[in-house]
């Protein structure tokens, strides 16, 4: 398989076990989950300031191959910096992976973040196997979407899903 690097975008208050969950799904050997995860590249700590959490936030963006965004209950309400990652990678063109914490298979108008409901992205459910096919076949598919000038938000079909034993 191949290297994806992954910056995962998420409310840090309330959904931080998913984000953990998905860290955990890649140790874990019972799992077909590759999450190479940029968040690990370097820490920053709680009392930074806001200039210097973004400047490190961008060195993790800029060394991203897949942008992902776990949306809970909370994110479209997220502005300081939740937002402004998914402006970030809007503008780097980064392959957006919107993960619905709800389980939905695709969009959901009521939790997505208003930034994103028009944005090329695919959206799936918060499972492992799931997750880990678009991390594996989003970014090619996003960059044939791009080149054709397409956007908007997508979703796999039943047949992806079957495919993969849901």
């Amino acid at each position: 398989m191949a290297y994806t690097a992954c910056y995962t975008c998420f409310d840090g208050d309330t959904d931080m076990h998913y984000y953990n969950l998905m860290k955990a799904w890649h140790k874990n050997g019972k799992f077909n989950f590759r999450f190479d995860n940029v968040h690990d590249l370097e820490q920053v700590r709680d009392t930074s300031t806001e200039e210097t959490i973004k400047r490190s936030l961008r060195r993790r963006l800029n060394a991203s191959d897949v942008f992902v965004v776990l949306i809970g209950r909370s994110t479209r309400y997220l502005y300081k910096f939740v937002r402004w990652e998914i402006e970030v990678a809007i503008d780097m063109n980064l392959p957006i992976i919107a993960i619905n914490l709800d389980n939905s298979r695709a969009i959901n108008y009521d939790l997505c973040p208003p930034i994103l409901r028009d944005t090329l992205a695919i959206h799936v459910p918060f499972s492992p196997d799931i997750v880990n096919y678009a991390i594996t076949n989003w970014p090619y598919s996003h960059r044939n979407y791009r080149s054709q000038g397409v956007s908007g938000s997508y979703h796999y079909y039943n047949s992806v899903y079957s495919q993969l034993g849901y």
